[in-house]
């Protein structure tokens, strides 16, 4: 009988060993990306706990701005914000940039849209920041209803399918999916809960801002509705979507397109073209996320107007920033922000901490 000769017989092994050695790393790396994603959302909720534990769930009303005639009733638009997870107690970051959006644009609808308020039947949740922000005549709080919202669009078959399965950044993606639809069916103007507007938007029509000279982002959107831009993104959301990636569903989607409609190969090339606009990186994110923490760091009030001569809202990298403690009397960048833009959130700040 023809006998396996050892060299083989070793050969298979090793491989057997190999084989298993690299379902081992597999399962640990997944063990660990799924143990990393319980204790952030751990610890956030417990950070957001410590914030308002020593605050009333009903807050005095602030003085509020007046509507002035600067900008015409046409001009008006609706501004978005977006909550995809069932969370229903917004930090002071999510507070600062709804208040800072109400007080420039007093005249414009701020509409925050939030999937976990199914939950509580036409009522707003008792925390701090619903009683603060329904002071604002201009801010509406809606129930997100996500079935609704992909209806009638590319994106409806998406969801179906990618809520029934394991998806490693699905909540990420989810709002860069909830916010070109929004764009779609409703235009105006869709804004990530981690900015601070600190100019009018109403100016910025068919406009989206460049985060790098590589890329592209959509934490800042102004599109009318039914424009074929956004309908070319949810075309390639759907078509060349990838879970895998970060950021594949979002600044990179929004970069490829606007080269694509632009016909271009470099963000250097054009940054405007057939009445999509692309606006310098000054104009949203000011400071590149790499350098976050500047944020925390002291700075003489009279370098803020030189600073962000050119900004209409200041992106505060929240997934980089989360968690960093913030001397809220002190003279950082942030603090001044606030202090300045989000005055009701920052008194509230000043109490908490």
């Amino acid at each position: 009988m023809w006998k396996v000769p050892t060299c083989i017989l070793k050969l298979i092994k090793l491989t057997s060993n190999y084989k298993l050695w690299a379902v081992c790393i597999i399962v640990f790396k997944f063990m660990s990306f799924i143990c990393i994603m319980f204790y952030w959302r751990i610890t956030q909720d417990a950070q957001d706990k410590r914030q308002h534990y020593s605050l009333p769930t009903e807050v005095k009303c602030p003085p509020l701005p007046t509507p002035s005639s600067r900008w015409p009733p046409s001009s008006h638009k609706d501004i978005y914000f977006v909550e995809t997870s069932e969370r229903t107690n917004p930090n002071f970051l999510f507070m600062c940039s709804v208040e800072s959006a109400a007080r420039v644009h007093p005249e414009s609808r701020i509409i925050v849209l939030m999937k976990g308020l199914a939950s509580y039947n036409k009522t707003l949740p008792k925390h701090v920041a619903f009683s603060l922000l329904s002071c604002f005549p201009n801010i509406e709080f809606k129930h997100l209803d996500l079935i609704n919202l992909f209806s009638n669009t590319p994106l409806a078959g998406w969801y179906s399918v990618a809520q029934q399965r394991w998806e490693p950044y699905f909540l990420p993606i989810l709002s860069d999916a909830c916010r070109i639809t929004i764009m779609w069916k409703l235009g105006g103007i869709y804004l990530d809960t981690d900015f601070i507007v600190l100019k009018n938007l109403n100016n910025l029509t068919n406009v989206l801002g460049t985060q790098s000279k590589y890329v592209l982002n959509g934490a800042f959107l102004s599109f009318e509705p039914k424009h074929k831009f956004i309908e070319l993104c949810m075309q390639d959301f759907v078509v060349d979507y990838n879970r895998w990636i970060w950021g594949h569903q979002g600044p990179q989607l929004l970069t490829r397109i606007f080269k694509r409609w632009c016909s271009i190969h470099s963000l250097r090339s054009s940054k405007s073209c057939k009445g999509v606009t692309a606006v310098p990186q000054d104009a949203f994110y000011p400071i590149r996320w790499q350098d976050w923490k500047k944020y925390f760091e002291a700075i003489n009030a009279s370098e803020l107007p030189i600073l962000f001569r050119n900004t209409y809202a200041v992106h505060v990298w929240n997934k980089k920033s989360q968690g960093t403690h913030l001397a809220i009397t002190s003279k950082t960048l942030l603090a001044q922000l606030q202090s300045h833009y989000c005055p009701s959130t920052y008194r509230l700040m000043k109490i908490s901490f």
